[in-house]
């Protein structure tokens, strides 16, 4: 860490006690932590905005972004016509490595398959001031761990699972593309102020049971919906019991619990990791303001009266867990698997087992897995099927090389991955696997929709510790429970693993590895950025068109979601990640995952024009050719998963005008607004019944568009008969100008001339 962030926690650290004064007298009590980080970043200190409907303007001290993300959001940027970015920015290139055969080989095959792209990022950030981790050097959220997250911060980054930032104190925060732009070219950055969930911790872990059963826990009691809109922030005594690491796979995989973020309190956890990544004074000036740093010491005590909800975890009675498949809230304790294996016909033998990612790839989860590891290596056993390994950082990497554990893994079978993402978001082949096998996959990554890991809707995806992933892969079964089945070793023998037992931090610190990090020029205007008129995987952006003042009439029904519809469902990734430069041909995966209500194979619409079905993107290009607009109906929880505005920038793309739900998930529907498509949710969810598949679409009091203005939806039927209803939108004034201008782009744009 340099000096000039050093002397920027410095100088927020400072003025906390001010801000926090200023927020006790404003809403007349004690803050919470989530709401001491939100005030200390407010746009106006004096502002208080109202959980659940105010939407504020806040200042992020950061932000972070991954290449698939970062390639549209900094042309974005370069269409604001800034300079340089305002706030402190990196960019980190981890998603766009396939897995295939190993680390090397990965590493040096991507290398050459995205060299335009890296050159194009490389470059940029070059030019506009921004940080750049070349290919390698790890997974985003691993690397701001190490490198730029502190207890009070707030980040934004460009990936859902950002808030793995909470482990330190911190809210990290996933946002689209457009509203990083926002913070890099110096505006505030805008959220609706959360709700809060407290999540008291009591007790302490032992044996088998990790942090990671912690969230898969809570997933199972909250719910994929349960944190829509909230922060989660744990608190007790129990959040002492665990590591800052274990705490970050907690507030990771508190995306898919659909929170805003998560946050533990600073703690002596998190100064020892500090220091040991080399942050000595960063930790020195945390416990000098520590006080600051966790809630006000009311809440523990009335937590009913600080938090819309509280729920409650004994960790010395928490069982190991298991969640999925399909969905990571399907979750139950490992005592059950077998039960579940045979009641729903689960294939029982496991086709591959994976640890690692930006949720369990630290020291103390690779350690842990070693122990398991080398209990089977003694008994002459193997794993029982194929067994990956994802670090999550070089420097995760280079100290478990020099430590012993890779060697360990790798003797009963295990690959290594490139510190990347691979198959955690869709970034695998298998060649060893039919798309049409049905099969049963473990691993301790964080999402498990389907088609998420290997493109294969057939593939059946559990997760759990990767503890509990390694002691399955030896025996090679779902329904084997380590904690009391036994093993048949080679020589007939029966054992039984023990509980797994590892280091928190390496005894001998941290090996950095091969450095991966480029920094910017001090002047970049020199520096060239180009981007080839024939390029297949960049496109410079065109303006959207602004609004023309009129309401919507005649809007065709390009397709109905049934159920679960997230951004996997809308925008892929897995090989569609190497468009994620180019609008155009990305827009080519739109909707290819959706089950539309109307019939029809995943993907697959009827057009209204010609009576044709086809893909769902052919028939909105379709639509766009002949001047039709159209309009795309969810049912709940529309747009979960995935930050990727590109679910977002390619229905806008290819005519969409706007998109009628049940409910949104929070940055699906931020991106929808970022891009100048109206996002309506029905007033009566029932509605969406009425939905058919040859309608035209009205929507009509656009003219007087205003927050909680009155939106009428006219449905008017093809056997001549009509449905008309009320639908609700929650656009702010400023969003409002947003949706007028076209976009929030333009909007920038427009001030900036």
């Amino acid at each position: 860490m340099d000096q000039a962030q050093i002397d920027a926690i410095k100088r927020l650290y400072n003025g906390l006690a001010e801000r926090h004064a200023i927020g006790r007298k404003g809403y007349g009590r004690p803050l919470t932590l989530a709401e001491k980080i939100l005030v200390s970043h407010l746009d106006d200190p004096q502002a208080t905005p109202t959980r659940g409907e105010t939407v504020a303007d806040l200042r992020p001290d950061r932000v972070a972004m991954q290449d698939a993300t970062a390639q549209m959001a900094v042309l974005q940027f370069i269409n604001a016509g800034k300079k340089t970015v305002a706030v402190p920015t990196t960019v980190h290139c981890d998603h766009l490595i396939q897995a295939r055969v190993g680390a090397d080989t990965d590493l040096a095959a991507a290398s050459d398959e995205n060299r335009e792209v890296y050159e194009f990022l490389r470059s940029a950030s070059q030019k506009y001031g921004m940080g750049f981790w070349k290919p390698g050097a790890g997974i985003i959220h691993q690397v701001v761990l190490e490198n730029y997250a502190a207890p009070g911060l707030l980040i934004i980054g460009t990936d859902s699972h950002t808030p793995n930032g909470g482990g330190l104190g911190m809210l990290a925060i996933g946002v689209g593309g457009a509203d990083a732009v926002d913070a890099m070219v110096g505006m505030p950055w805008q959220v609706k102020w959360p709700k809060l969930i407290g999540v008291r911790l009591v007790g302490k872990m032992s044996g088998w049971t990790s942090a990671k059963d912690v969230i898969l826990k809570l997933a199972g009691m909250l719910t994929v919906k349960g944190g829509t809109g909230k922060i989660v922030e744990y608190f007790g005594p129990g959040t002492e019991s665990i590591s800052a690491t274990g705490k970050g796979t907690i507030c990771n995989m508190g995306a898919e619990l659909g929170a805003t973020t998560s946050v533990f309190p600073f703690d002596a956890r998190m100064a020892t990791y500090l220091r040991a990544t080399s942050r000595d004074a960063i930790a020195s000036l945390a416990e000098a303001h520590a006080t600051e740093l966790v809630a006000d010491p009311e809440v523990a005590k009335r937590p009913n009266d600080f938090y819309d909800e509280v729920v409650e975890i004994d960790l010395s009675t928490l069982e190991p867990h298991i969640v999925g498949p399909h969905t990571p809230d399907l979750a139950r304790p490992i005592s059950e698997m077998a039960a579940a294996v045979k009641k729903e016909g689960y294939p029982d033998a496991l086709s591959a087992a994976l640890i690692g990612s930006c949720t369990n790839s630290s020291y103390e989860d690779i350690d842990r897995s070693t122990h398991i590891a080398q209990q089977a290596q003694q008994h002459g056993m193997l794993a029982g099927t194929a067994f990956m390994v994802t670090p999550g950082s070089e420097q995760i990497r280079a100290t478990i090389e020099r430590d012993g554990q890779l060697a360990a893994l790798e003797d009963i079978g295990g690959t290594v991955l490139a510190n990347a993402c691979g198959p955690c978001i869709g970034m695998w082949k298998r060649d060893n696997m039919s798309p049409d096998t049905k099969n049963s996959i473990l691993t301790s990554y964080n999402r498990n929709f389907p088609r998420r890991n290997d493109g294969s809707s057939n593939t059946l995806a559990f997760i759990a510790s990767p503890e509990i992933v390694t002691a399955i892969a030896i025996a090679g079964r779902l329904s084997f429970n380590p904690l009391t089945d036994s093993i048949t070793a080679p020589d007939g023998k029966q054992f039984k693993l023990a509980p797994p037992t590892g280091e928190e931090l390496p005894a001998r610190g941290f090996d950095p590895g091969e450095s991966g990090y480029v920094k910017p020029k001090s002047d970049g205007s020199k520096v060239k950025v180009e981007v080839s008129p024939s390029s297949k995987r960049l496109q410079l952006l065109t303006p959207f068109d602004a609004f023309d003042g009129n309401d919507f009439e005649g809007l065709a029904v390009l397709v109905k979601a049934k159920g679960k519809c997230t951004t996997d469902h809308i925008s892929p990734a897995g090989p569609w990640l190497r468009f994620r430069g180019h609008l155009d041909n990305i827009s080519n995966n739109m909707f290819s995952g959706a089950i539309n209500a109307f019939g029809y194979e995943p993907g697959h619409a009827k057009s209204q024009i010609d009576g044709s079905i086809d893909e769902i993107a052919q028939i909105a290009r379709q639509y766009k050719n002949v001047g039709l607009g159209w309009v795309a109906v969810g049912d709940e929880n529309y747009g979960e998963g995935s930050s990727r505005e590109h679910a977002a920038m390619e229905p806008r793309h290819l005519g969409a005008k706007a998109v009628l739900v049940r409910s949104f998930a929070r940055i699906h529907e931020t991106n929808l607004k970022k891009q100048g498509v109206l996002p309506l949710t029905f007033a009566n969810p029932r509605d969406y019944d009425k939905v058919r598949e040859n309608d035209r679409v009205g929507v009509r009091g656009l003219a007087r568009l205003a927050p909680a203005s009155k939106i009428t939806v006219v449905l008017n039927h093809d056997d001549g008969s009509r449905d008309e209803f009320e639908a609700k939108h929650t656009l702010t004034d400023d969003q409002v100008e947003w949706f007028r201008a076209g976009s929030a782009l333009n909007l920038i744009r427009q001030r900036e001339n």
